[in-house]
């Protein structure tokens, strides 16, 4: 369906149990959120729709994945009133202003914001529910630098993503020698087993469990990461999309199926693999089956993203190429119009037919 506002795709065995099972709730036991920055407002109402009505018809544990803003997401998910702290998110997010004479330095500016825009909705009882949350288990992804990674010096960090990049080139698995990933967890890990990487899992508290969404969220040089979090190994901590940028599938694990809301039909393993074609869709695990078989993307169409304003949904590069008032006057229009994404998804659910709108892997 050309113009429809969504693309659904789903691997083999997840058409398999929605086409027997439905659209239950019940059917996702994890979900997964990507990096992406500003692409949250892309998403908007659909967010607010699943998180606070979609989800809620269910009361089966789920485990949330998440990096970078994946990671805000799932704590807003997470916390007392889900449907309340999305929207809280979207809204903070959305109105983040700075002074044009402001004299910090740019990563002051930032790292500022993102406390501002994160603390609109994480109060302390939020904290406290998240971690101890009995439904939802979140696994917050962050990426510890290793050498020169562990720098702030834009010089020596430069040096070591320059290094990470071309490791990463050669073969994924050498990034693991300029960072390794540790995930902030509030359980067990079952639905993903990292197997690709030195994986880490730091037991949330109400002590850890803001600096780690502040790392997962912190872009080399743009912002200034997070160092010696507690309870976990020293060193500096930056956003876990330089790992887990859409995620790696063949690390998936379980037998649910997982939902996957994304601002793409495209899943790009890692941040350095963006321009490397070859490490997108075609994902495998080690039994030789697409990583992908039990998991659901629910994405913008291309045709619903070509309709907006510049064609496109919100992304970082906004804040450098408009004006303050042009930015959020195109980012209240992207939020206001994706009232139409959650509309298509109720119709999907709703659908006599669970595979109508669904498309293959």
């Amino acid at each position: 369906m050309p113009n429809f506002p969504l693309t659904i795709i789903a691997g083999a065995t997840a058409r398999e149990r929605l086409a027997s099972e439905g659209w239950r709730p019940a059917l996702f036991t994890a979900m997964v959120g990507a990096s992406g920055g500003a692409k949250l407002l892309g998403l908007g109402y659909l967010d607010r729709y699943l998180f606070g009505e979609y989800l809620n018809r269910s009361a089966h544990p789920m485990e949330l994945y998440g990096s970078s803003i994946g990671s805000w997401r799932h704590a807003a998910l997470a916390s007392i009133s889900p449907g309340q702290a999305i929207a809280t998110l979207q809204d903070r997010y959305m109105k983040q202003q700075w002074a044009e004479d402001d004299r910090r330095s740019p990563s002051q500016v930032v790292d500022g914001l993102c406390e501002w825009v994160l603390d609109s909705f994480l109060t302390p009882d939020d904290i406290n529910h998240i971690a101890t949350n009995p439904r939802f288990r979140t696994h917050i992804v962050t990426a510890l630098g290793l050498g020169l990674n562990s720098h702030q010096k834009k010089s020596m960090l430069a040096l070591g993503m320059a290094k990470a990049a071309t490791l990463n080139m050669i073969n994924r698995q050498l990034l693991a020698r300029s960072f390794q990933r540790v995930v902030f967890s509030t359980g067990v890990s079952e639905s993903f087993v990292f197997k690709d990487f030195d994986t880490e899992h730091i037991d949330v508290n109400p002590d850890n469990l803001r600096s780690a969404l502040l790392a997962s969220g912190s872009i080399p040089f743009l912002m200034s990461g997070q160092r010696d979090i507690v309870g976990a190994p020293d060193g500096h901590y930056w956003d876990g999309g330089i790992i887990d940028y859409h995620f790696d599938f063949a690390n998936c694990a379980g037998d649910g199926l997982v939902l996957y809301p994304h601002f793409s039909d495209q899943v790009v393993t890692g941040w350095f693999d963006k321009a490397l074609s070859w490490r997108r869709n075609s994902q495998r695990n080690s039994n030789g089956r697409p990583a992908l078989d039990n998991v659901v993307i629910v994405a913008p169409s291309q045709a619903y993203i070509a309709a907006l304003p510049y064609g496109k949904i919100p992304d970082r590069s906004d804040f450098q190429k408009m004006s303050q008032a042009t930015r959020l006057t195109y980012w209240r229009e992207c939020v206001s119009t994706s009232q139409t994404l959650a509309d298509a998804f109720i119709e999907v659910i709703e659908s006599p037919d669970p595979l109508r709108f669904v498309a293959a892997q």
